[in-house]
């Protein structure tokens, strides 16, 4: 397989008007009588805010849902979007390309190829809802005049039903460029060698245990511009992906300050971005990470929608070619030091009969969509993973106990408030506080009366 080419781009400005033509493979992409503002990052969020119809747990949309909200985008806007199918999962789930606008440069989105990463997913039903609702404004007239949209929002339907990461025959999508022994793998690598598209997005999500910069902040969202070869060789398309990181970086960061990373570049020959980058489409990657705070998904929603429109738009003004990318290069990597919970300093009374030492508790979260009665059901789990002298590490929610003594929870009636004995250190239970273990933590805190304890804090 050769390697594709790209046509250069070129801006040139004058001094009473700019014309801003981008080229590539015959689509000219945007010619403008004047330089146009980009859209505000601050005013997308504003409207996300008072405008979002996607779900609050991402984690629950499955494809019946998908279908229904598709049929509703056709029946209210049937000429601002064309819908269609264009092929099945190994199941037999459909699997939908939602078409908007008219521009002359294509535009290629992808989302859910891992079925347990739909954060992108809801992002995609409020860019919808945005298209439909501001059509007549200038941000969405041009990106529709100058652009046509063409979006998978979930090439995994089978995945999503299971909230697994892989498809129904076990294959990581991701990881079929090559052999293409998926029914979605095929149904992509047609549908970008129908379109030829100028760009396209990869939309997934990552660890919530990825981290970035020192102190670790938690990566909500990390950025790649996709290599096509080993030596990761820079060409027009690459170039244009790695201005298209750096729209979004300068989008995100004032939400997110310290939270954006870049994803690493290594050549993946069997991956999907590597070898749509290949075939001619230059890829950015967009994964969607941790979040600090009580409602991770709904802001990790609203920063893919911000990402994903602010990039459209800087296509269709051409803007793009004024980013510096040295916005990408400069990003700090990605890690993996973030914990849930990271309970820093506490005495630990383990349950294996052994005396109190001094360590910290790093805790990871787990998710898992659970068939209720026949509803489903978003149910966490919290493990151990990590024990001792953390203090390289960073945390969604890090707790100082200083002072306090960790034991094991024994007893599911136990609650923050209680006053309780300190619990022999020479006694062994069956709940431990170990790596692999499931987080079952009491945080005791001394009471004022002698050799009472009062529970700070229980982590179940």
């Amino acid at each position: 397989m050769t390697r594709s080419s790209f046509a250069r781009t070129r801006l040139a400005w004058c001094c009473t008007a700019t014309l801003a033509v981008l080229t590539h493979a015959g689509h000219p992409v945007a010619e403008q009588s004047q330089i146009e503002q980009p859209v505000s990052a601050r005013e997308l969020g504003a409207i996300w805010d008072a405008e979002h119809v996607s779900p609050p747990l991402p984690p629950l949309v499955d494809h019946v849902e998908l279908v229904k909200r598709l049929d509703e985008i056709g029946k209210r806007a049937p000429t601002a979007f064309a819908i269609e199918k264009i092929g099945e999962s190994i199941e037999g789930r459909s699997i939908h390309h939602v078409r908007a606008g008219t521009g002359p440069m294509p535009v290629l989105l992808w989302s859910q190829m891992h079925g347990d990463e739909s954060s992108a997913t809801s992002a995609l039903f409020d860019l919808f809802e945005y298209l439909q609702r501001h059509r007549q404004e200038p941000v969405v007239t041009r990106i529709l005049s100058r652009l046509t949209l063409h979006v998978v929002p979930m090439l995994n339907p089978d995945g999503a039903e299971r909230f697994e990461r892989r498809n129904a025959q076990s294959i990581d999508i991701n990881r079929d460029a090559l052999r293409l022994q998926t029914p979605e793998g095929r149904v992509l690598k047609t549908l970008r060698d129908r379109l030829n598209p100028r760009v396209g997005f990869n939309l997934h999500n990552q660890s919530w245990r990825t981290s970035v910069g020192t102190p670790p902040q938690p990566a909500s969202i990390s950025l790649l511009s996709v290599a096509y070869d080993e030596q990761r060789s820079e060409n027009a398309g690459r170039k244009l992906t790695k201005q298209l990181c750096a729209v979004i970086r300068d989008a995100l960061e004032p939400s997110a300050p310290g939270q954006i990373g870049r994803y690493d570049d290594e050549f993946e020959v069997r991956a999907f971005g590597d070898n749509v980058t290949l075939w001619g489409t230059p890829v950015v990657l967009i994964e969607t990470g941790p979040w600090p705070g009580p409602d991770p998904d709904a802001a990790l929603v609203r920063l893919n929608f911000v990402a994903i429109v602010s990039a459209l738009d800087a296509l269709a003004t051409g803007q793009v070619e004024r980013s510096d990318t040295q916005r990408y290069e400069t990003l700090p990597m990605n890690e993996s030091k973030m914990f849930y919970v990271l309970v820093r300093n506490a005495s630990v009374i383990n349950g294996k009969g052994l005396p109190p030492f001094v360590a910290d508790i790093g805790v990871v979260a787990n998710r898992k969509v659970q068939i209720n009665n026949g509803r489903r059901e978003l149910q966490m789990s919290l493990t151990i993973e990590d024990f001792g002298d953390l203090r390289t590490m960073g945390g969604l929610r890090t707790i100082d106990a200083t002072g306090m003594t960790v034991v094991p929870l024994t007893d599911d009636s136990i609650a923050a408030g209680q006053m309780l004995d300190l619990p022999e250190w020479r006694s062994t239970v069956s709940t431990t506080i170990a790596v692999g273990q499931p987080a079952r933590l009491a945080l005791l805190k001394p009471a004022p009366q002698p050799g009472k304890f009062v529970v700070e804090e229980v982590i179940r």
